[in-house]
């Protein structure tokens, strides 16, 4: 179903009224598809606004489902967020500009949505006085480690845009649960995977293109690390917060599975029997983090744990790919179509100097 932002009816005697932001996204759309599957006495308004990344075919197995609500809007849209938030009870924002490259290369669209946007919705927060507004982080606010894991008590320390802006948007929703007393969760996840992640992300990336035989691109030596967090295991931890977490916490998320991109790419390979001479290695991305490192001790004490080990998640993920070329094949067009034509329009201003 699709309403307007002004139009969200009474949901009826449901137990819990969610307001999902972002709900098109990969994480956003697996949490929705979890909550619908665990909880059925839930109700989800899902708000997204449709970008590049908010894909409809994310959700098209439940968009007729009763329960389940689409509103096209945007988060920095108070009238928009005035008309979403008059039936709900609680928030889980996972509205976000994600990608740290396109941060790096054009960092506004990151501050408008992740810091206005998440600004935006604390107020929406404030005003209905509702029960729970859980912002969903990342654990790049950290910056790198060389040795050991970073807890919830550390100072952020971010070093790309995209992770500024995230870090940024923690910190006004702390402020508004120190100023106004809001009923504040964060979560914090290490890096995910799984079903319906866009292809530009380096695991989608990598498994589409070796099932097309095309080169795997890898930055610097591929050494960089990080955990690797099965998307269905973060969305039962963000369930665990939202249902056991204490008001005011930060929680971290992760799988305790630490790779090298160079791993990631070779069990890829591996797995769709494809040979090494297809990894490319490029030039390294500026200031690119070597490693990302969080405990996840306050998490498990709620009873949390990962479900999905490293190399069941991948395979599970590949087979996923493998199923699903109506939903990527489409995607990774338009992509390259963006990109010629971003190709002519940067060879035209060339010629005009």
């Amino acid at each position: 179903m699709i309403g307007q932002c002004n139009l969200v009816e009474d949901f009826g005697e449901i137990s819990t009224r969610l307001l999902v932001t972002g709900g098109l996204g990969f994480i956003g759309s697996n949490f929705i598809r979890y909550i619908v599957t665990h909880r059925s006495d839930w109700k989800i308004v899902n708000l997204d606004k449709v970008t590049y990344a908010g894909n409809p075919d994310n959700l098209r197995d439940i968009k007729k489902n009763p329960r389940y609500r689409f509103v096209k809007g945007d988060i920095c849209d108070q009238k928009c967020l005035s008309g979403v938030t008059k039936e709900v009870d609680a928030v889980v924002n996972f509205a976000a500009e994600t990608h740290v490259d396109r941060s790096i290369q054009d960092a506004d669209c990151f501050l408008r949505t992740n810091i206005l946007g998440t600004e935006a919705l604390l107020e929406q927060v404030r005003k209905r006085d509702l029960k729970q507004f859980v912002q969903i982080s990342t654990d790049e606010v950290y910056g790198s480690i060389t040795e050991g894991s970073f807890s919830e008590d550390t100072i952020l320390h971010p070093s790309s845009p995209y992770a500024a802006s995230k870090a940024a948007a923690d910190l006004m929703a702390l402020a508004f649960r120190h100023t106004y007393g809001i009923p504040l969760l964060i979560t914090r996840s290490s890096n995910n995977y799984g079903p319906y992640q866009h292809p530009e992300k380096l695991i989608p990336l990598a498994i589409t293109n070796a099932i097309e035989n095309q080169e795997l691109p890898i930055y610097g030596a591929g050494r960089n690390v990080r955990d690797w967090l099965y998307v269905k295991d973060n969305c039962s931890a963000i369930l665990a917060v939202l249902e056991r977490g204490m008001v005011g916490e930060i929680y971290n998320i992760r799988s305790g599975e630490e790779k090298t991109n160079i791993e990631v790419i070779e069990t890829i390979l591996h797995t769709l029997n494809k040979p090494k001479s297809l990894i490319h290695y490029v030039r390294d991305r500026p200031g690119h983090d070597f490693r990302y490192s969080i405990t996840s001790d306050k998490v498990r004490a709620l009873g949390w744990m990962p479900r999905w080990n490293f190399l069941r998640g991948m395979k599970e993920t590949i087979r996923w790919y493998l199923e699903s070329e109506w939903w990527w094949r489409k995607i990774k067009v338009r992509q390259r179509h963006r990109d010629e034509n971003l190709k002519e329009t940067h060879a035209a201003l060339d010629g005009l100097k």
